[in-house]
């Protein structure tokens, strides 16, 4: 209920309050057709910028700081190169020589993280001298000098970030967890069928040819070890002896009635069902993929997952499907898989230890990204990752996200809705 409350409240507006972005944009006279891609963006996104600040553009569509008669623009340049940034310089409006200023920018991170960027000549604009990597949200600080003189601005640009009290994330039962090592486990998966162990099943007969005088036990019953199943008088003898059980199991059968004649055929079917074998079909495909010892887990067709391994590997191929079975043995005390029953067995055919994963239910779409959201005390910030092998439930990070990071494993669609609600997405 609180879930569709905070949903409900993101529709209609929201009580999560995202974080202003103040932009930096990108480079116009290099290249005129990205500035167009910004406008769009700005469209799709919402106005990304503080609405109690007007944020001045100079002429190469960058961020315009000013003192005195001294103008630095600063842009974001990523068009056909990772990005950089880029700085124009003016006095008095008037173009400077690149090579007559000294700059330096930093970038202060939500996570405490600082960037330095220095900067050299190139035509008429200074250079960064390395990549401005995602999330491109950040504290920024320039400091400039020119004609022995030093200058200093700071300003905040922020994108994929929001702030959520403590108190609203529990609500919403927002869940995190470490970003951190994981054994990924590929898997094939096969269906089979529960089968009873025949060391553990009991044919009951009459020891002498008889009339049964009396039945102590009933179909689907289960019996102990030498528990007397029926009372039989002996043709020959004219005494009644027991019939017993010898093993305690449960009974599949039964074919006795009172006053009948036995004979050879059995009166009763008894199984041991504490431990029963599954039979998984394996196709040629996989077959010299699947070895004896390897782990499965056990899925009935209910949800129920029991662990298990493979224990043999059928010598000879099914005529008409041309399958090999594969038989795991399965303890079953309290009886949750039952003979005949479909179940999906989940071999483990390669297990890899990766330094760095994260949660596959952690996982979304943001921009062209493939993202999780850190969390900082109460703030939430996009993580643009770099992603490597995978299974049903973790994902290895290759890059841009740090190990021990704290990250958002389940409803990170609340994160995201809130952040896109926001309009803090991305602007430069």
């Amino acid at each position: 209920m609180i879930r569709n409350i905070l949903t409900s409240l993101l529709v209609c507006g929201g009580i999560l309050t995202a974080w202003p972005m103040v932009g930096i944009t990108a480079d116009e006279n290099d290249h005129a057709d990205h500035e167009a891609v910004h406008e769009e963006s700005h469209d799709g996104h919402g106005d990304s910028h503080d609405e109690h600040e007007e944020v001045q553009k100079g002429p190469h569509g960058g961020r315009l700081l000013e003192q005195d008669d001294f103008t630095v623009e600063l842009s974001l340049y990523e068009t056909g190169v990772p990005p950089e940034f880029h700085v124009y310089v003016y006095q008095d409006g008037k173009p400077l020589a690149p090579d007559s200023v000294e700059l330096e920018v930093e970038l202060a991170r939500v996570d405490g993280q600082v960037d330095h960027f220095s900067f050299s000549p190139l035509k008429d604009y200074l250079r960064g001298q390395g990549v401005v990597s995602e999330p491109h949200s950040f504290d920024v600080t320039v400091h400039a000098q020119h004609a022995d003189k030093s200058y200093e601005w700071g300003f905040s640009s922020y994108e994929g970030r929001t702030e959520i009290p403590a108190a609203l994330a529990q609500e919403a039962d927002i869940e995190t967890g470490v970003a951190g090592p994981a054994l990924i486990a590929k898997t094939l998966t096969f269906t089979g069928r529960v089968q009873t162990d025949p060391a553990r099943l009991a044919q009951v007969r009459a020891r002498f040819d008889g009339v049964v005088q009396g039945i102590e036990a009933r179909l689907g019953e289960q019996v102990d070890r030498h528990a007397v199943l029926a009372r039989i008088q002996s043709n020959e003898s004219l005494q009644t002896y027991t019939v017993k059980s010898p093993i305690g199991g449960v009974i599949l059968r039964q074919d006795i009635q009172l006053g009948m004649a036995t004979g050879d055929d059995p009166l009763f079917i008894i199984a041991d069902l504490s431990e029963v074998w599954v039979e998984l079909d394996i196709f040629a495909r996989n077959i010299e993929q699947v070895k004896p010892g390897q782990s499965v887990i056990i899925e009935t067709l209910g949800g129920t997952r029991i662990p298990g391994q493979i224990d043999w590997i059928a010598p000879l191929a099914a005529h008409a499907s041309q399958s090999v079975q594969a038989r795991v043995i399965i303890e079953n005390p309290d009886g949750k898989l039952r003979p005949g029953q479909f179940v999906r067995g989940r071999v483990v055919v390669a297990e890899h230890e990766v330094a760095l994963a994260v949660r596959q239910s952690a996982i979304q779409r943001f921009r062209d990204f493939q993202v999780v959201f850190a969390r900082f005390g109460d703030t939430y910030e996009v993580r643009m990752l770099e992603l490597g092998r995978n299974n049903s439930e973790w994902v290895e990070v290759l890059g841009g996200l740090k190990p021990g990071t704290e990250y958002v494993t389940g409803n990170s669609y609340l994160i995201k809705a809130d952040i896109e609600k926001s309009g803090a997405s991305h602007d430069h």
